[in-house]
């Protein structure tokens, strides 16, 4: 069964967001290197990093089935235009599928019911074996009180937001054991890595 694991970048403070500043400022990383990666599907943006990084980046574009998002960060990159910028499929837990979409028969994929559970499911049918990777903070966290996640990645960027949405608020489940597998530091981040100890 493939390997579910969960990435956000995030400040020395705990946040994934700011109310104002979004996510600039957490993703800068990906352009203060010399090292192109580039993108996948409509996207004329690349990564700019540190030779390191663009191997985990190029790494993670081979290893990655599928992506799964709640509706606010769909909502916040425009459904991606129908095709995230990693070029796998996206399964995006919502209530409802937005009325107006127009990019059926791409690579987003919508899960109404279920729960994380479901999308979890959805994404493991798309990836075909591969990882999925969990890119939202309140899934993150669904997945860690149900029992569904076997691995956490942090990009902990050297900033403090102050304000924002917290990566792990309202762990029912907590305390977690974490086993470290990897520190490795980038150009303004760390970059962390922690396989989820199970009962």
């Amino acid at each position: 069964m493939s390997t579910v694991t969960a990435n956000m970048s995030m400040s020395l403070d705990g946040f994934v967001n700011h109310p104002t500043d979004g996510v600039d400022t957490l993703f800068r990383w990906y352009s203060r290197g010399e090292v192109v990666t580039g993108t996948d599907g409509d996207h004329d943006w690349e990564y700019k990093t540190d030779a390191d990084e663009a191997q985990d980046l190029q790494g993670a574009k081979d290893s990655i089935g599928a992506i799964v998002y709640g509706r606010r960060s769909f909502e916040a990159a425009e459904g991606w235009h129908g095709t995230h910028p990693l070029g796998v499929p996206v399964v995006v837990l919502t209530h409802s599928v937005p009325p107006d979409w127009e990019y059926a028969g791409r690579s987003v994929h919508f899960v109404t019911e279920g729960g994380i559970a479901a999308a979890i499911a959805r994404g493991r049918e798309l990836g075909g074996g591969r990882t999925v990777v969990i890119g939202s903070a309140d899934l993150t966290r669904q997945a860690l009180n149900e029992g569904l996640l076997d691995e956490l990645t942090v990009d902990l960027v050297a900033a403090m937001l102050g304000a924002g949405t917290r990566f792990f608020d309202n762990l029912k489940g907590a305390p977690y054991e974490l086993e470290q597998t990897s520190v490795r530091p980038g150009n303004g981040v760390v970059h962390l890595g922690y396989r989820v100890v199970k009962p």
